[in-house]
């Protein structure tokens, strides 16, 4: 169903020249609990030139909405890990995010360096995030994810939530590379650095933060970068929950 979603998806595309979603992956917490090689010695099974894109901190509506107004143009999907209490402030925002075929993952509820808090703090701003974001896009707070994908503030985990994640099949995600575009530059020197940082990685999970006006000012020539130099955009979405092993009927003997 997904495939065919992605298929209607690229023929649906106004623009035939654009850079396009070339496939989903369906990423599983059981055989991928945790990726990103700058946090983690693993990553997500991409091919050469294949590259993910994941932006952090939303919804912010000044950057937010130029965000997916560059993602649409070139009709690619990404993944939001967002704040909870933005998400909650800007619940029509949300919704827009995962209408325009972007995955929803968790950010936290304020963005706490959850390595500096106490254990029940650090796990109250985990829940009560995956809450508001689930209450901003369909209505009903909940602690379990409609899509259970998780990022750390920071990258900065504990055993004790590593394992709490594990424990509920959230997978957790670093990145491969980032744009570092929590320091100020201009759109320009965003764009060189990213990719520079591309062009030695060839591959990988790309973290931006959709809440800065210079990576929003920024990502259509980046998107127009990796569409003139031969990369291939990767939508992540989870893996279907296994199968219940089918019970067979009592036999009379």
């Amino acid at each position: 169903m997904m495939v065919g979603i992605a298929a209607a998806q690229a023929a649906d595309c106004p623009r035939k020249d654009a850079l396009g979603t070339s496939r989903l992956l369906k990423v599983d917490a059981a055989t991928t609990p945790r990726v990103g090689l700058k946090s983690f010695p693993q990553t997500l099974p991409l091919a050469d030139h294949e590259v993910v894109l994941t932006f952090d901190d939303g919804p912010w509506p000044p950057t937010t909405t130029r965000v997916l107004a560059a993602l649409a143009h070139e009709c690619v999907q990404a993944t939001f890990f967002l704040i909870g209490k933005s998400a909650s402030e800007h619940p029509e925002l949300v919704r827009r995010i995962a209408a325009e075929g972007h995955s929803i993952g968790h950010h936290t509820w304020s963005h706490r360096n959850l390595k500096h808090i106490k254990p029940n703090e650090a796990v109250g701003e985990i829940d009560r995030g995956i809450s508001a974001d689930e209450k901003a896009l369909h209505g009903v707070a909940t602690t379990t994810p409609s899509t259970p994908f998780f990022r750390f503030p920071g990258f900065e985990s504990t055993p004790a939530t590593l394992d709490l994640l594990q424990s509920r099949g959230i997978v957790v995600f670093g990145a491969d590379f980032w744009a570092s575009d929590w320091n100020r530059m201009t759109p320009q020197q965003e764009l060189k650095l990213i990719t520079d940082r591309l062009e030695m990685a060839r591959k990988g999970i790309i973290l931006f933060h959709d809440t800065k006006a210079q990576t929003a000012a920024m990502l259509p020539a980046f998107l127009r970068h990796l569409r003139d130099n031969g990369y291939h955009v990767v939508h992540l979405v989870p893996a279907p929950p296994p199968a219940s092993p089918a019970v067979e009927p009592d036999r009379v003997h």
